[in-house]
């Protein structure tokens, strides 16, 4: 059976989740933490610097959520593929599936790693430039989606995958603007979403470590 190494409450991890839920994949999810010690050194040993998720089907290790989406439609399942056939389509849905990763998560990264560290460590100046190019994002995004139900190519993609998990933790960690009504409409149908509903549902118990504080909403 096909391991998945991760935790449950990391964002990058959500993206193969929701592409395994939504082709119906049986896995072994792999918890990565300090109660899985053998879990945490596998994760070592696979990985050049012990990051995951990490997906194992066999002989055949693959790193990087999105690597491992583009495997799980190569490889596994029967439903319709998260990377569109259609060669056109199918750059939509990476690009958008980077513009997620980079625009949406990464500063939201920014913000809350600085909330982890101590607070002689924190830098008021690099979160203050990531929650403007949150903003930023955020009116760029609205617009892409204001004529969109699902982020690239007509329906649910990579680009949905990377979505959910990005949109979820950035508007806990700045929230989008109410007038950005399309993006927070697509937000909204991302968790209601059977699959990302799932993933949502089993990193509850996990929201304690949110390190601003997890807000009492999805």
């Amino acid at each position: 059976m096909i391991q998945l190494y991760g935790h449950r409450f990391a964002a990058f991890v959500w993206k193969p989740l929701i592409a395994l839920y939504e082709r119906s994949v049986p896995f072994d999810f792999r918890m990565v933490d300090a109660g899985h010690p053998d879990n945490s050194a596998a994760v070592m040993d696979m990985a050049p610097a012990g990051q995951f998720p990490i997906l194992v089907d066999g002989d055949r290790t693959v790193l990087e959520s999105s690597s491992i989406v583009e495997y799980l439609d190569a490889a596994q399942g029967s439903a319709g593929p998260m990377i569109p056939a259609d060669a056109l389509k199918a750059v939509e849905a990476r690009q958008m599936d980077g513009l997620f990763d980079d625009y949406i998560a990464a500063p939201m990264q920014i913000i809350t790693g600085d909330a982890a560290r101590d607070a002689a460590q924190r830098d008021a100046h690099g979160v203050a430039q990531a929650r403007a190019k949150l903003d930023k994002a955020y009116r760029w995004f609205d617009q892409w989606m204001a004529e969109r139900d699902w982020a690239a190519a007509g329906r649910f993609t990579l680009a949905d995958c990377a979505a959910a998990p990005a949109l979820f933790y950035a508007d806990w960690a700045h929230p989008i603007a109410d007038d950005c009504t399309a993006l927070r409409d697509y937000r909204a149908r991302l968790l209601a979403r059977p699959s990302v509903a799932r993933v949502v549902d089993e990193a509850r118990p996990f929201r304690h470590l949110f390190p601003l504080g997890a807000p009492d909403r999805d």
